[in-house]
């Protein structure tokens, strides 16, 4: 459909993609990558190669949102997947990526809730997901678990430096969680996925 010629280039891209969900990604960042591999790639060629691949539903790409001056910024961060499934297919599954896997099923349920969704920054601080629907915003910060002091300060502090009034919420696969710490609510990933209304 799109006549790619270096199909071996765009595997490798597809790949690189797919082993770098809720990871900072930037064309010019993966050309640097393939540049480092010896494999020479200009950044027009990868961002074309991206595009096909959007364009195919195979990724979304999710931009950033300035939550200090409440507007949208032009580049992107992060990809995910629309079929986290086909990850694991291609390069199979990996427990060191249980975080990225994670974050891609929270963003693939907000979209398909209805949800406008991006990437959160404020002061150099990232947050996850910025989700907007009909006015509202909600704040989610998603974990693998909150079982070290460290992570619990990372994950809900973040949060707690947004100084606005809209909900806040960290997701994570802590099943026994205290529900709240200061106005931040905490919700188990399973419940979070059956649940009709978020």
């Amino acid at each position: 459909r799109f006549k790619i010629r270096d199909t071996a280039l765009f595997d490798k891209i597809v790949k690189y993609l797919f082993d770098n969900i809720g990871n900072i990604t930037t064309a010019k960042k993966i050309a640097d990558y393939f540049k480092s591999q010896r494999i020479g790639v200009a950044v027009d060629t990868v961002l074309n190669y991206i595009r096909c691949i959007e364009i195919a539903l195979l990724i979304k790409r999710v931009y950033k949102y300035d939550i200090k001056g409440k507007r949208h910024l032009e580049f992107y961060e992060k990809v995910y997947l629309t079929d986290i499934g086909l990850r694991n297919g291609l390069i199979g599954y990996r427990e060191r990526d249980i975080n990225g896997i994670l974050e891609n099923i929270v963003y693939n349920e907000l979209v398909a809730r209805g949800y406008k969704v991006y990437v959160g920054r404020l002061n150099g601080l990232e947050i996850d997901f910025v989700a907007e629907k009909h006015g509202e915003i909600k704040y989610i910060q998603v974990c693998y678990l909150l079982s070290e002091e460290s992570t619990v300060r990372r994950e809900f502090g973040n949060l707690q430096k947004i100084k606005d009034n809209y909900e806040k919420v960290v997701i994570s696969l802590d099943k026994f969680f205290v529900k709240e710490i200061e106005g931040i609510k905490h919700r188990y990933l399973i419940d979070f996925l059956r649940e009709e209304e978020f």
